[in-house]
């Protein structure tokens, strides 16, 4: 950051009074510009019918991870809750209608300044499409993911614990609300 949001005068980077980090600070007219984590919602969209199960993934068609597959997600707005911007979301990246059910995961990925949180979700129908963001959208058994070729550790580990929820919900159990932190970088951001 180089110029205040509020007066357009230079920002300088220091200790404001009463706080502990540095942060951007106006001189002219005081402003402190904090900077915070930015969230990312989205959900775990299935099928199920006569037993068998599918999750729904979109092919991001945006870098990052051009090309690789992901739960519909991305960035909350403002003036939203975290279940409408899951929803919107899943709209947008996928057509697709669903029925949002409990939060699933949230995710701390500190190193990029994110929370990623994952709501389970029912879809209503099989209408739907790629949005401008994706380049595919495709129903996948467990056996079917493409686990190698998944954008993000977070869209691996929601997989996962959903999938080792599944079976614990057929011996009785329930899904569960699964807090995790992810601090080592995928591959290919090193």
């Amino acid at each position: 950051m180089k110029f205040c949001s509020e007066c357009a005068h230079p920002v300088e980077l220091t200790v404001p009074a009463g706080d502990n980090r540095p942060r951007y600070v106006c001189a002219q007219c005081t402003t402190i510009h904090y900077q915070n984590p930015k969230m990312v919602l989205g959900s775990v969209p299935v099928w199920e019918r006569e037993g068998k199960l599918q999750v729904l993934l979109c092919k991001r068609a945006i870098e990052p991870r051009y090309g690789y597959w992901t739960l519909p997600a991305g960035f909350m707005e403002n003036n939203e809750t975290t279940a409408e911007a899951a929803v919107r979301e899943t709209e947008e990246e996928a057509g697709a209608n669903i029925e949002l059910g409990q939060l699933f995961t949230l995710i701390n990925v500190a190193r990029v300044h994110q929370v990623h949180m994952f709501y389970l979700a029912t879809l209503r129908d099989l209408d739907f499409a790629p949005g401008e963001e994706s380049l595919d959208v495709r129903m996948f058994s467990e056996d079917e993911i493409p686990w190698d070729e998944l954008a993000f550790p977070t869209i691996r580990a929601t997989l996962e614990l959903f999938f080792a929820d599944r079976v614990r919900m057929r011996e009785g159990g329930a899904y569960g609300f699964h807090t995790l932190d992810i601090s080592k970088p995928m591959r290919s951001d090193v």
